[in-house]
Formats: C-alpha cells, structure tokens, sequence
C-alpha cells in the first residue's frame, strides 16, 4: 500500500493507492487562502499540517488495514511558495505562494543582479517564483530575512515535519529560479543574486529516491509500521503528470486545477523562456517538461459561483447546461478575461486583471459562467500557441483535475483548442495519484515507465467543427481585448 499527500492551493488531498495501483480511498481537506492586500496571496504553513493531520484521522477511521500497510509517502504539492524558517525551523512569516504578484520589481532587480538568469534556469524571471519572494522580503521585512536560515517549498516543510529532513526533489526546485535546471542542481550564481547560499537549500534528490522515513511518533499516532519511507515527489504538475503517464516525450495532459496547464514531456533540457513557457525538471530521472500556465483556471469557476450566488459550481454547471437545452448552445456574446491572480503564459502580467465584456440587460447568471468557462479556454490557447511554437508535440492531451469532471467545459475546451482531450480513470484525483506512485518507485526501484502508465481512457472527446469556427472569431475579440486594455491593467490595481 502506497499514500499520495498533494498539498494544494485549495486543499490537502490524501490517497491511498494498493499494489494494483487502485485508489483505496481518499481524503480531501480544504484550505483558505489570504490576501491581506492586492496582489497578495498567502497561507499559513501549519494550516497545511493540520489539514494533512485531519486527513490521516479520516483515512485511518475508514481504512485501518490499508493505512497500518502504508510502505511508503510520497509528496506533491503547489510549488514556488516560499516557507521561511529560523534556527528552530519556527516559520517566521505565512508563506508566500505561487499566485502572489506583489514582487514584480525585484524580478528586474534579480535580472540586474544576473542577467544570465534566464539561461541558467530556462526561465524568465516572474512574481511567482521563489527567488523573487525572498528579495522583496529583504527589502520589506529586512528583520525576517536576516532570521532566514531555510527557505522551503510547501511539500518539502511538510517533508521536515514527517520525517525531520530538509529535502526537496528537482522538478520542484526547478520553478525557484535557484535551480540550474539542465545540471538539476542549485545554482550558486542564482542564490547569490538572492543573498542566500547552498546551506540555506533543501538537499536535492529525484522524485523516484527516498528521502527519509515516518518519524515513529507520526507512525504510532497514524497506526503506521515503522519505518514508511518518504519519497522525493514532485511539485504538483510533475506529479500530476506521472499519475496520468506523462512521462515519455511528446506526451501531454492539460490541468483545470487553481490554476490551469498544459504540460509536455521532454527527455531534453530546451527552454524557450521569451513567451513565459516554463521549462522545468520532471520527477522522474533525465526528464524535463515544458509547461503554459494560467493562474486561474477552475478557480474562476469557483469564483464566478460564489458572486452569482448559484449554490455550487455543480449547481452552476447544471443551469449553464439546461441554458443549452433551451437552444442557447452557441456562445452568447460575452468575453471573459480570466486574469483574476494576474497572467503568466504567454503575457507575464502580474496587474492583468479579469474583465467581462459584452454585457447587456439580456445577460444571464448562465451566460456569465458560459463565459468564464470559455475566457479559461481561450488563455489555455494561448499557452497551447507557445507550445506549439517551441516545437512541442500535442497529438495526444489527457486532462486531469477538478475540472476535469464537467463534460461540458470538456467540449467547450477541445473546440477552442482544435485539440481532441482524453479523459481518464482517476483523472481528478490528480497530482496525490502520481505521489503515490513515486512512493512505490521509492521502496522498489521499478522502472518508471512499468509503473507511470496511462490509466484506461474513459472518453474522449472531439472538437464541435461549428463551435470552433465560432471559438476561432471569438478568441481573436479575446486577444484584442487584452491587448487594448494591457496599460490601463497597471493602473487600475
């Protein structure tokens, strides 16, 4: 028996996963997100280990047995977060995520500092990641960072209080800006930029390597055998990635969690960081992946939920598909800009801002979530466009996340994107499915490719030849609107 921890934006996930790789059971427990200021977006670090606590309760009330045969934990999690811990590895301030915004300035001071920077880490330099983070708290809170002694990712300060390691694997380490991601090792000219040197690092290993074992109090307390070995994991895509059995060149899987994604396997380091694709390490050994990432994806759905008071996203869902029942299957007229976190692939926008346009006293709460499905698309085509452009190989997308399970953003997505999308068994559970699996890597040593397989494919589903000669109009009214509105998007946050 093998357990997946996904610590997510919105949620600690927990999976239990048997030798046949079927999922036993799973735990989700939700977490909050606060944004004490525009741009701003943290969590409380011990917010994620009381989640992961709630959730081995739950599992262990439920499936004793399977839990007392756990042989190996593995880790996936949100990455760029920047967890800061003293001498006591106290967490001196709530951590910064992926989505903050707020350190746009020292991006251009850390390219001053090294302008190598995007040929050493393959990436440009963006709010999101990691190393900026630290230079904005040397400015702001210099009385914090002269406390720092670690500077962790969100899974791998969960790692320490699981078995007392500070460890991380390359896939994650690779969106800090600190990675010199074709070596897969730190990069003493990128943490210097940040004032900070290798001791304040994580040891790096792969996803597939153990890295520790389950303290015996968390064994005891968990109805663990001693001993459980703690995998390396992967940042949350990676991760998310192996699940599904992207792991060979060429493959491909699109995510609709927070934020949304569209990943491509590489078996070589070719970064292409001029349009904001992400060229990072996979979890899995001489491995690299490309990605375009939005920022908000499913999260939209969520929003647009709550502000229309529409009871549940499944609720919503429901009455946008009735509105096609009622023969309003096309789109109704109204654009939706999906930038409510700011926009990484292709702009690199941190003041973007979400926009609806097109709006009339005719417009329906339907109409509106139509819309944010579609303004989602349409950004995911965009990244799909960087892709392509850097050479990647789409022929086949298997999507995965909590999206993944409307059919009809599945319809809506393969007409924007022209692309046929592969929906498969587990899907949803996403990036704590391929945790893990890379804890079973850990205790056996399997080839990866034996055990990182595709699951059985569901359905599949084509793209609507009229809705994407209609989607192809409607996305060129999209990129306008972004382009005319780009300088106003400064001002106005």
């Amino acid at each position: 028996m093998f357990l997946g921890l996904d610590i997510g934006t919105s949620a600690v996930k927990a999976v239990l996963v048997d030798e046949n790789q079927s999922v036993v059971d799973q735990v989700s427990v939700a977490l909050d997100v606060q944004r004490r200021q525009p741009l701003w977006s943290e969590q409380d670090p011990d917010a994620w280990w009381d989640a992961v606590g709630q959730a081995m309760s739950a599992l262990r009330v439920r499936q004793a047995a399977a839990v007392s045969a756990v042989r190996a934990i593995g880790l996936a999690g949100q990455m760029h977060g920047a967890v800061l811990l003293d001498a006591g590895d106290r967490v001196l301030r709530p951590a910064i995520l992926w989505n903050d915004g707020r350190s746009a300035s020292q991006c251009a001071l850390l390219l001053r500092r090294e302008p190598r920077t995007a040929e050493i880490t393959g990436n440009l330099a963006m709010p999101g990641f990691t190393a900026p983070k630290l230079l904005w708290v040397a400015e702001h809170e210099p009385d914090v960072f002269r406390q720092v002694r670690r500077v962790l990712l969100p899974k791998d300060y969960i790692r320490l209080r699981l078995c007392g390691e500070y460890a991380s694997d390359v896939s994650d380490a690779a969106g800090t800006l600190w990675l010199d991601v074709g070596g897969r090792r730190w990069s003493r000219e990128m943490l210097a930029a940040t004032g900070l040197g290798e001791e304040t690092m994580p040891r790096l290993f792969e996803g597939t390597e153990a890295t520790g074992t389950l303290r015996p109090q968390l064994a005891a307390e968990w109805g663990m055998r001693l001993g459980v070995v703690i995998a390396g994991g992967g940042g949350d895509n990676a991760a998310g990635a192996v699940g599904v059995g992207v792991i060979r060149r060429g493959q491909a899987f699109l995510s609709l969690g927070t934020s949304g994604v569209l990943f491509v396997a590489s078996d070589v380091f070719s970064p292409n960081a001029a349009q904001a694709m992400h060229t990072f390490c996979h979890c899995v050994p001489r491995t690299w992946h490309h990605m375009s990432v939005i920022l908000s994806a499913a999260s939209c759905l969520s929003w647009i939920t709550a502000v229309t008071g529409a009871g549940s996203e499944r609720a919503l869902l429901a009455e946008i598909e009735a509105a096609e029942h009622d023969g309003a299957r096309s789109p109704r007229g109204v654009i939706f800009l999906p930038y409510l976190s700011g926009e990484r692939t292709p702009h690199n926008n941190p003041n973007a801002t979400g926009v609806f346009f097109g709006l009339t006293h005719a417009t329906s709460r339907a109409d509106l979530g139509r819309a944010v499905l579609e303004g989602v698309a349409f950004a995911l085509a965009d990244g799909r466009d960087v892709l392509l452009a850097a050479g990647a190989d789409l022929h086949e997308v298997s999507v995965i996340g909590g999206g993944a399970r409307s059919l009809l953003w599945g319809r809506i997505l393969a007409s924007v994107l022209g692309q046929g999308l592969v929906y498969r068994s587990g899907g949803e559970v996403g990036p704590a499915f391929g945790a893990a699996r890379l804890a079973r890597l850990a205790v056996t040593g399997e080839d990866p490719a034996t055990v990182c397989v595709a699951p059985p494919t569901e359905r599949v589903i084509e793209p609507d030849a009229d809705l994407t000669e209609i989607y192809r109009q409607r996305l060129a009214v999209y990129r306008q609107l972004y382009r005319v509105l780009r300088e106003s998007f400064a001002t106005a946050v």
